[in-house]
């Protein structure tokens, strides 16, 4: 361990540069720049410091009369003619360290604590691996949860995204997953939380138990854009460095709909007109580009399980976020406010959501079994107002009867928690299926 510590602090003395190319400032827009004599040098994404201040940015455009730079902190009080120094891209090494640590998207500690970078670099922005040499998904994982181990199966590898408005329980079900899933290394990115939020995470949601195996990667809400979508991509090459290592990493990003945002902001800021629904037309390809670098690994590396969240507006799976996410994952499962309102918990709303990774993912008898549950909370549903009305008699419809008597035990299996394992959770969805007396 000694030897490693010093290798890793002689790796960071040694990128140490002495002379750095400095600009001057020439327009101010807000919180974003033009600087000039230092075009030549810069690469979109490299990072800029106003000399003689706090204030950091990253470098969005450039062209032959200057580069844009959007500011992490405000520009107040700043002038034109200042003096601007071109900074040395941030190395992102995680290691084996990082587990039960909080960091920043640049690999800076959050938790007060010294961390060192590793020895390799692990680029924030990377390919996914090549789609043919990539193992097909793999087997069910157990995930403390009766109906993601029957009804909607979370598979090694598996992408799924997690709809839901606010104040549903997303959170709540996103530390849940991460404290029970099978995995040996959870890395979690939170994009845009409230600043008090990280440390209740932390501290309360994922506790010591969780933290053992953990790392999370937060950019909170009053970080500049540009620190906000790096979140999720720094925290997915976490996952991909623990993936090569031959581990089965679960990768949980909190939320997708908060990337978008802040790519939209910088897209915006660079020149690119934000006309696909309120979105640049980098938007989709920013979405799938992020998705598609979890899931199987290739040869002898391992996997990483992901679970992306949604905000959805009213539950409207239509807005422009959910519809380009939903297209590149292997399943989506929504949360509907109405459900939470009534105090299930998760507030699954089982007719909406879909897992890919069926009918692979159960032998023939477990299918038939989700099978049947869907048909009686599809029935339900279709028939709810009716029901609720009082304008339904008992006796008209068999399948309309087999649904009434089937929904508290279907509803109360959809609440169970426990390490019941799919064996044992397919058990308890038999025996509420035949609470129908059918």
């Amino acid at each position: 361990m000694t030897e490693d510590i010093f290798a890793q602090m002689g790796a960071a003395v040694g990128k140490t540069t002495l002379t750095r190319p400095v600009g001057v400032v020439l327009q101010i827009a807000g919180n974003r720049l033009q600087i000039g004599g230092i075009s030549q040098f810069a690469r979109v994404g490299d990072r800029v410091k106003v000399i003689g201040g706090n204030t950091y940015g990253e470098v969005v455009r450039t062209a032959q009369e200057g580069l844009d730079a959007i500011m992490d902190g405000s520009t107040e009080g700043l002038g034109l003619g200042a003096k601007v120094v071109l900074l040395p891209r941030p190395e992102f090494a995680p290691h084996s360290g990082w587990i039960g640590r909080v960091v920043d998207p640049d690999g800076k500690p959050l938790d007060g604590r010294p961390l060192l970078p590793g020895l390799q670099r692990q680029p924030v922005q990377a390919p996914p691996p090549p789609a043919s040499a990539r193992r097909e998904m793999g087997p069910r994982l157990s995930t403390g949860f009766a109906v993601f181990d029957t009804i909607l199966p979370i598979v090694r590898g598996q992408r799924i995204g997690l709809f839901a408005g606010s104040g549903v329980g997303k959170s709540t079900l996103l530390s849940s997953l991460a404290k029970t899933v099978e995995a040996d290394v959870i890395v979690i990115g939170l994009v845009g939380e409230r600043g008090r939020e990280l440390r209740e995470f932390v501290e309360k949601s994922l506790g010591p138990e969780g933290m053992k195996r953990s790392v999370i990667v937060a950019a909170t809400s009053d970080r500049a854009a540009q620190v906000r979508r790096r979140c999720p991509l720094a925290a997915t090459a976490v996952a991909e460095f623990f993936r090569e290592q031959g581990l089965q990493v679960l990768l949980l990003v909190d939320s997708v709909t908060r990337f978008a945002e802040a790519h939209r902001e910088v897209a915006v800021a660079a020149g690119e007109p934000a006309n696909l629904r309120g979105h640049p037309a980098s938007t989709p390809n920013a979405i799938a580009g992020l998705c598609e670098r979890a899931g199987p690994g290739t040869g002898h590396a391992g996997d990483i399980t992901a679970l992306y969240t949604v905000l959805v507006a009213g539950s409207d799976m239509e807005e422009p976020i959910a519809d380009m996410l939903r297209g590149v994952l292997d399943g989506h499962v929504v949360l509907d406010r109405a459900i939470a309102e009534r105090g299930r918990f998760p507030a699954i709303d089982v007719t909406r959501s879909v897992s890919r990774s069926l009918p692979d993912a159960a032998n023939a008898a477990e299918n038939k079994l989700i099978r049947a549950a869907r048909l009686h909370m599809g029935t339900y549903a279709q028939a709810e107002l009716m029901i609720q009305a009082g304008l339904y008699t008992a006796g008209t419809d068999a399948k309309i009867d087999a649904a009434i008597a089937t929904r508290d035990a279907l509803e109360a299996f959809i609440s169970t928690e426990g390490s019941h394992g799919p064996a044992g959770a397919f058990l308890l969805l038999q025996r509420a299926i035949q609470s129908s007396g059918v």
